[in-house]
């Protein structure tokens, strides 16, 4: 039992993040666990936009809100409920579908698609890389091709493992957790319920599967390494 409480204890919100550096802080906090937020994301962002000073936000639309320093590419797609922080940059044919809230400083490249996110401030996600149902952490980056898996292959309800044990999150549709600077390497997939702590570097063309513990290299499934 003292195991299971302590392995709990590494993926509750307050340990994942550092304090800050999303304006949705105070919401996640009020989870214990972060992926309990998931599908509360969009009414947040309807709640949060609508608190947002109007002499620094561009309100196209009535559930979408674009900092006025945030450069947008005509050619991107702006769903519903979507929130742009200052200075992120959207390019070319990137496609925010619905529920995102992407923080200040971010980059969401060509053909990158956003579905029920949380992204922090200084978040990368510039080549190909698909985000759904997932919460990026401060300043992490996910290299060219890499995706987050939503949904298991066989509809079942995604677990977090850890070794043997599982987390039971009574969730359909869960992708991943990244803690703060990690990094992921290109044409990665990360599979559902995958949470990894802060400055990690997982390997390229890797297949991530549950909990990858913070300052880690994770070079394939079964060996991951202390990084300092």
């Amino acid at each position: 039992m003292e195991k299971t409480t302590m392995t709990l204890d590494i993926v509750q919100t307050k340990n994942i993040f550092e304090p800050g550096n999303t304006a949705a802080w105070d919401f996640l906090m009020s989870f214990a666990y972060p992926w309990e937020a998931l599908p509360q994301i969009n009414e947040f962002i309807l709640e949060l936009g609508a608190t947002l000073d109007e002499s620094e936000y561009e309100h196209p639309s009535s559930d979408v809100w674009i900092h006025k320093t945030a450069t947008v590419a005509p050619t991107a797609f702006i769903g519903s409920a979507v929130i742009i922080g200052a200075e992120t940059e959207v390019r070319h044919c990137a496609f925010i579908r619905n529920s995102a809230l992407v923080g200040s400083n971010a980059v969401i490249g060509n053909s990158t698609e956003l579905k029920n996110v949380i992204l922090f401030n200084g978040v990368q996600v510039p080549h190909f890389n698909y985000v759904g149902d997932s919460i990026l952490g401060y300043k992490s980056h996910m290299g060219a091709g890499s995706i987050t898996s939503n949904v298991k292959s066989d509809s079942s309800l995604v677990t977090v493992s850890f070794g043997d044990e599982r987390i039971e999150t009574g969730m359909k549709k869960f992708g991943a957790i990244l803690g703060d600077r990690v990094e992921i390497g290109c044409n990665s997939v990360l599979n559902p319920g995958s949470v990894i702590g802060s400055d990690t570097n997982i390997y390229p063309l890797s297949s991530v599967r549950g909990f990858v513990p913070a300052k880690s290299i994770y070079k394939r499934q079964g060996e991951v390494v202390e990084k300092y």
